[in-house]
């Protein structure tokens, strides 16, 4: 049994749970706990079945009350959720992707050989980008293509489906460079794959002219890869056969390399594919990215939860979020204020804090994210302070291989933020409680 469960305080049984429920979960609460007066507390019933405890603690989990203690434990809280949508908002290194790896693994079934026998999850992730590669013929260096994985479940069921022209329309609405799909394609060691041949119209000596085997830029190559899943992730939607064994949708950040405009109408065509769906596939969106966050919320109106995703020392929270969802920033200042604390501060923390400085800057109408390095009125110190920001934070340091920083750059690194927080106030306690239990 947690420990937490058996004996709640009076001050957070009321404010920190029952303010939180709806009527019927106040009455699972209220039928299973008793008030104690003399110790101020609220006491678990004893003798509860397991039915009633395990949905208690997925409650008290579901408010941020208590923890999940592992990506595996909210994976499956996903699927307990029995949403239509929901969307989460997680800054990057909580561990999104890989919950959505898990959420999908959740929903296998294997033989008992271990193959795979059935799933239920069609998923986007880094791992979807994975299955396309570039091959940019070196030696000729006239025709680069771009690869597909055919082998993959995602794909399999797609070859027969006209893809070119269902794909077509959907990257006409960002951007205007034309394709076409060789699903017979080898290369020279024999290997099959599908090949992409991509067209631009070009103006040579004054003639428009179509120039194949175009290498797209990152962007570009986004994407197609994000309108190639949307294409496939309509059938399901549609119910198509092949696709009729998805029972979700998850889509993880989708929004690498764009900008503003297409981030905006990549999310609102999403929000608009998912609300007109008949409801039999149900989809979740996990993004670090605020605005496509916020336009998502927008096209899904009140109908979807929007919960938000954090770590701290192992475990997770999740924080609904409907009315204020980004409030990220403050974890951020957390984890910064404690690795300061802690003398492990490592090079990628960095990029936390221009996050941070920028994220100020926007909100008080400022041009850029050195507006907000307070150095006393020292120009050349602010200009010195700005350049290492700006430089660290482009390092390509990762946060899955952490480099501590040096002595030097930790002083300039601790007196940048301490002037930071000098400046824009922040509830104090925000620097001493865990997240889920500060009060802003």
């Amino acid at each position: 049994m947690i420990p937490e469960l058996l004996k709640i305080k009076k001050v957070d049984f009321e404010d920190k749970i029952l303010s939180k429920l709806n009527k019927v979960d106040k009455t699972l609460f209220e039928s299973n706990y008793v008030f104690d007066g003399a110790e101020n507390v609220y006491n678990l019933n004893a003798g509860l079945s397991e039915e009633i405890t395990d949905k208690l603690i997925f409650k008290l989990k579901s408010i941020s009350f208590l923890p999940f203690l592992s990506i595996e434990e909210l994976a499956e809280y996903l699927r307990e959720l029995d949403k239509r949508y929901v969307l989460l908002f997680a800054y990057n290194g909580t561990g999104k992707t890989r919950l959505s790896m898990d959420f999908r693994q959740a929903g296998k079934e294997f033989d008992a050989d271990g193959n795979v026998i059935a799933r239920d999850t069609l998923y986007f992730n880094a791992f979807t980008e994975d299955l396309f590669s570039w091959d940019n013929d070196l030696d000729g260096d006239t025709h680069r293509r771009l690869l597909i994985n055919k082998n993959s479940a995602f794909i399999s069921g797609v070859r027969a489906l006209d893809m070119d022209n269902k794909i077509r329309p959907l990257i006409h609405r960002y951007s205007n460079f034309n394709f076409l799909i060789d699903y017979e394609y080898k290369d020279k060691e024999g290997k099959e794959f599908w090949a992409v041949n991509f067209i631009r119209e070009e103006i040579v000596a004054g003639t428009p002219q179509n120039i194949e085997f175009v290498k797209i830029s990152r962007g570009e190559e986004n994407l197609f890869i994000w309108c190639f899943f949307l294409a496939v992730a309509q059938l399901a939607i549609d119910r198509h056969e092949n696709y009729d064994w998805v029972k979700y949708i998850y889509v993880d950040d989708p929004v690498s390399s764009l900008d503003d405009n297409n981030t905006i109408a990549i999310a609102h065509h999403l929000g608009t594919m998912l609300k007109n769906g008949n409801g039999d596939v149900k989809s979740i969106v996990s993004t670090h990215h605020a605005l496509f966050f916020n336009v998502v919320c927008n096209e899904l109106g009140n109908n979807a939860p929007r919960l938000f995703l954090s770590k701290s020392d192992d475990v997770y929270f999740l924080k609904d979020t409907t009315d204020s969802p980004f409030f990220y920033h403050v974890s951020m200042i957390q984890d910064l204020q404690k690795a300061i604390n802690a003398d492990k501060i490592y090079t990628y923390h960095f990029y936390f804090l221009r996050t941070i400085l920028e994220k100020a800057a926007n909100f008080h109408g400022f041009n850029g994210f050195s507006d907000c390095i307070i150095i006393d009125d020292d120009d050349a110190e602010k200009k010195l302070f700005t350049r290492m920001v700006n430089n660290l934070n482009h390092g390509g340091y990762s946060m899955f291989e952490p480099k501590e920083m040096g002595e030097e750059n930790k002083k300039y690194f601790k007196q940048i933020f301490k002037n930071f927080l000098g400046n824009y106030k922040f509830n104090k306690d925000l620097l001493e409680k865990p997240l889920e239990t500060a009060t802003a």
